[in-house]
């Protein structure tokens, strides 16, 4: 909704703090509104601010611009008269903000009152009045046929414990929920979202340990709850949401998408038998397709071949079938066909063959087994397990990764996106001060991207190699300082030249040369963090082990560390760092690249692998397993 003169709102509490805020900022758009409270002086005093506020905009009214009701919100014949008269001043009713709200003057273990005294009374302000005062919004503006925007007040405290005032949480809890239970009122045109602050210097906060807020962050300024109030109302999309505002993170939705998406199913039925319905029915065929490794080589080519194989059914009790919607490219493709991965297992290598290959898609879950309850047939999820280049996999149900939405953003939000978030956030350690330089080897391919990203926000400096224009391009769309295009100049000249003091962090992905020039360019205490060697993987041989003479004279002259990282080794992780990935994404803080190349089908997975390897590519390669089945989902949602 846009806010713009003539539009009417109705501010429970709007004589003083955050209610009169919102008030005052409506004034200031040319708003007319109605301020109900309890207080007659600090409500009039809200009035003729507001009156002079809307004369910028209004001349020769026949109606007063801002009106004021004495009304306790607590009783219900008073607060549906404060509604009829706001309707026979105004016409109608556009915006409603349900700010008023108490804290709880005693402590709840010392209340002794017999249920009419202080916890109740503030849960029927709270929470209560809330409820009354959303129902006679929702009744208003359904009569008049018009769209409109309700906002409630929540609270920080209603998202998280409040352990000094359990009762003031609780009915700010109820508020968050049942706000996020009235996504329904959309379709008749009515959004109601709810506003949660953390700490605000108002009456309401006087009894909160200072000592506490400082530790939150301090307290927040008003216009930061203004700009939040303004966005749920301007922004259509916003139904049923749940807007946090504090000084650590902003403006923050919560929850986060893909924590949402664990829980948020949808049912269909009678009111006495409600069953799963998943938003498109996954027709189980009683065979597919799959990619096996038959021959152990690095030739992605000759150690694969496509398999049609029965569906296995039924579903084992523990485990889930996934219909894979898009998989995942990886440089390590070539590792697993040549078993390198398994060079720890005893057994003869041969003997492991035929083998499922591919590690990473998203897809619709199809079919669960019967001891799984917490996933649902129909709910979008990730794996990271072998057997991703396949129609179906089935896993065990603790290697599903419930996602948000089934897109190739996502897939690259998995092997790439991880690796990256996960290394950074360990080996950054000690190293991530102000000033920090940060350099990202072959940035442009899939874990890259993420890389220069996170270190960007992360307030590094940041010094990215790639190979080619298109690539540099990407780069620095992506906020890199320096790009350096190793086709048009040489790598290591830049960096002697223009980082003589050398580079604080390093994260690689090359290896061979780029690995000895990046040990030679690491700066005292630095850190080079290796995530794989592309450049060794190729070829029949696969990579050689290499012998760098003088390792560890050179890094025990600076006290460097070169460390290793694989991914496997932090499962324990994906789930989080998979969130706050897709959080990022959703917000506009992070940008993810799909390389613009198409592969359909299973059987285009082996052209992806060598376009990988080929040193083409930009961003993410990314197979779409099922197009069909793609574009009927994309429908749908």
């Amino acid at each position: 909704m846009e806010l713009k003169p003539g539009l009417s709102a109705l501010v429970t509490g709007g004589a003083s703090g955050i209610g009169k805020a919102l008030a005052l900022a409506l004034g200031e758009k040319g708003i007319f509104v109605t301020i109900v409270d309890l207080s007659e002086e600090r409500g009039k005093e809200v009035v003729s601010l507001l009156e002079k506020e809307n004369a910028k905009f209004h001349s020769h009214l026949e109606f007063p611009s801002a009106i004021f009701i004495c009304c306790d919100v607590t009783n219900s014949k008073d607060i549906t008269a404060a509604f009829e008269k706001h309707v026979t001043t105004y016409g109608g009713l556009d915006i409603c903000i349900n700010s008023a709200g108490i804290g709880n003057p005693i402590p709840f273990h010392k209340d002794q009152t017999d249920g009419t005294g202080s916890w109740r009374h503030t849960i029927n302000v709270n929470l209560n009045a809330v409820i009354e005062c959303t129902r006679l919004a929702i009744k208003t503006m359904k009569e008049a046929e018009k769209p409109g925007v309700i906002i409630n007040l929540g609270s920080a405290s209603g998202l998280y414990p409040m352990y000094k005032d359990p009762i003031y949480a609780g009915s700010k809890g109820g508020v968050v929920l049942f706000t996020r239970s009235l996504v329904p009122y959309k379709r008749q045109g009515i959004r109601i979202n709810v506003l949660c602050p953390e700490f605000v210097q108002t009456e309401i906060v006087t009894q909160v340990d200072t000592k506490f807020v400082d530790m939150m962050g301090g307290f927040l300024p008003m216009q930061m709850v203004v700009k939040g109030a303004f966005e749920l109302i301007n922004d259509e999309s916003k139904a049923g949401s749940c807007l946090w505002v504090t000084n650590r993170r902003g403006l923050e939705y919560w929850p986060s998408p893909m924590e949402e998406a664990k829980y948020l199913v949808r049912f269909s039925g009678s009111k006495n038998n409600l069953s799963f319905k998943a938003p498109l029915s996954v027709q189980l065929p009683q065979s597919f397709e799959k990619i096996v490794v038959h021959t152990l080589s690095h030739n992605f080519r000759n150690a694969t071949r496509i398999v049609r194989t029965p569906l296995p059914l039924p579903i084992k009790p523990h485990h889930v079938l996934l219909k894979v919607i898009y998989a995942g490219v990886n440089a390590s493709d070539v590792n697993f066909s040549s078993g390198r991965y398994f060079s720890g297992n005893n057994k003869d290598l041969s003997s492991l063959l035929p083998f499922d290959a591919g590690f990473e898609a998203v897809g619709i879950i199809a079919a669960v087994g019967d001891s799984v309850s917490h996933l649902k047939v129909g709910m979008p999820a990730a794996v990271m397990t072998f057997g991703s280049y396949a129609e179906f996999t089935m896993v065990p149900s603790k290697h599903i990764l419930p996602v948000a939405k089934p897109d190739p953003e996502v897939v690259a939000m998995l092997t790439s996106g991880l690796t990256a978030s996960i290394a950074l956030e360990k080996y950054q350690a000690g190293q991530m001060e102000s000033g920090k330089v940060v350099l990202v080897t072959a940035a442009a391919g899939g874990t890259g991207q993420f890389a220069v990203q996170l270190a960007k926000l992360a307030g590094k400096e940041v010094v990215a190699t790639c190979g080619g224009k298109e690539k540099a391009l990407l780069l620095k769309g992506l906020g890199v300082d320096r790009v350096i295009d190793y086709k048009a100049e040489d790598i290591k000249t830049v960096l002697k030249k223009e980082f003589p003091k050398g580079i604080d962090i390093i994260y690689e992905s090359v290896g061979g040369d780029m690995f000895d020039l990046c040990l030679n360019a690491l700066a005292v205490y630095g850190r080079l963090i290796v995530i794989g060697m592309i450049s060794q993987y190729q070829g029949e041989q696969g990579w050689k082990p290499s012998n760098y003479t003088g390792l560890c004279e050179k890094i025990l002259a600076k006290s460097q560390t070169v460390a290793g990282f694989f991914l496997v080794q932090y499962s324990h992780m994906w789930q989080q760092h998979l969130d706050r990935l897709f959080h990022l994404f959703s917000k506009g803080k992070l940008k993810v690249s799909i390389d613009p190349k198409q592969f359909l089908g299973v059987s285009s997975v082996t052209d992806a692998v060598e376009y990988l390897h080929s040193g083409k590519s930009v961003g993410k390669v990314v197979v779409c397993i099922d197009p069909s089945f793609s574009q009927q989902l994309m429908a749908k949602l």
